[in-house]
Parts: structure tokens; sequence; C-alpha cells
């Protein structure tokens, strides 16, 4: 794995599309700890309903075991969850067999396997930032084949984020807050205009929007209110 010397631990949170043998044995030849989404074999199916439960709330039970996909050189420990369905809850995106409906991680970590949901379920708000970072932010494509080169773009775009999220939540009102970086462009640099010549000269006449006139003056009072920070 190409990462800086001074990286001691890595942990990865992935989907099934990882849940191959060939992959989880670079992660593990890479010392990488990881929980993955398991691909969902005949086998592993069979071995899910006579597992021992325990409960980890008032809808979900777990348990973990070992087990061996065919064609994997040695078993490795898997993680389940699974709750049971109500005969008025018909709609599910998750894998269900029989009555129930399960979740399950293939890992090498040493969590519990509470632990393993927690730490997985980290990811599940990655795909949209992933995706406005790579529509708004230039990370459709990585610059280089230098590691420190790519490493110092994606500071930048990480900083460039960052300020965008500080003055959403520090300058906009809360129902703006969560809007992309698209969406805000739209909102506020978006002004209708008319490019006219009085006297031969080009002049850009913009509406005037008493909307943003309010706005504009809202965030300089929230700028104002703003502590200096001392270094």
């Amino acid at each position: 794995m190409n990462v800086p010397s001074d990286i001691r631990e890595i942990r990865l949170r992935a989907d099934s599309g990882f849940g191959f043998n060939p992959v989880l044995e670079r992660l593990e030849g890479g010392r990488i700890e990881y929980a993955v989404v398991a691909r969902m074999t005949s086998g592993l199916r069979r071995s899910l309903p006579g597992l021992k439960y325990d409960s980890v709330n008032s809808d979900w039970e777990m348990a973990d075991f070992e087990h061996c996909p065919h064609g994997w050189p040695h078993a490795r420990r898997f993680c389940v969850a699974r709750r049971f369905i109500p005969n008025d809850d018909t709609e599910t995106t998750l894998f269900s067999l029989g009555r129930h409906v399960y979740r399950v991680w293939v890992t090498n970590m040493n969590l519990t396997p509470s632990g393993i949901w927690h730490f997985y379920d980290g990811r599940a708000a990655m795909e949209p930032r992933i995706g406005e970072l790579r529509e708004n932010f230039a990370l459709r494509k990585i610059p280089s084949r230098s590691f420190a080169a790519n490493a110092l773009y994606l500071e930048i775009i990480r900083l460039a984020y960052n300020l965008v999220t500080a003055f959403q939540r520090t300058c906009l009102q809360e129902s703006w807050q969560n809007l992309t970086l698209s969406k805000l462009r739209f909102k506020l640099f978006l002004i209708p205009g008319e490019l006219t010549r009085p006297q031969n000269r080009p002049i850009l006449r913009l509406r005037q929007s008493s909307m943003l006139q309010e706005l504009a003056d809202d965030m300089l009072r929230k700028i104002g209110r703003l502590k200096p920070i001392v270094w």
C-alpha cells in the first residue's frame, strides 16, 4: 500500500464489492483492519438462521462466527445483525430470509459485533459527500501519480470544503446549511442581468434583489459577532 511511513494504522470500511478473497488477502498482508459487507453466498445464507443471537437493542440482535466460503483458503470472522420483520413491514432494502432481515460483515477487527456495526455505519453519509467533492470540488480525477502531490491536492480540496461548510454554519440560516456548493452558487451568485451599451460603453446591469441584500446584511451581522482567534 502506497502510504506514508509514519501512518501506523489503517482501518477500512467497504461495501460488498470488496468482499472477495484476493482483496481481503491484500488488506491482511498490509495489516489493514477492515469491516466489509459480506457477499451473500448460498453457504453463508444457510448458516444465518442457526446462529446464537444476542439482543443489542429493542429491534436488533447480533452474532458472530467463523465461516469459510467456497474458494477461500481459510475461515474468517463474520458479524451478523438481524431484525424480525413484523407483518405490516413489507418493504426493506436489506437481505431477508424467512421473517428476518440481515446485515452481515466480514472483519478482522477486534471489536464486538455491535462495535463492528457502529464502525461500519460511520460510512453511511460518505457517498453523498464523495459525490459532492467529485462534482463541485474538482475531485473527479486524481491529478498525478505522485503521492505527495495528490496528498497536497486533497488537502486543498479538504480546506475548501471545510471553508464552505464553516461559511454555511456561521453565516447562513439553518435551511441553507445543508445545501450543496452548486445550489449555493445558484442561490447566491446567479442574478438576472442585462448587458447594455449606453454611449457604446458596455455596462452590466444586475437586478436589485431585496432578498440577497437582507441575506448579505444578516451575514455581516453574524460575522461581526465572531470572536477573533488568538494564536
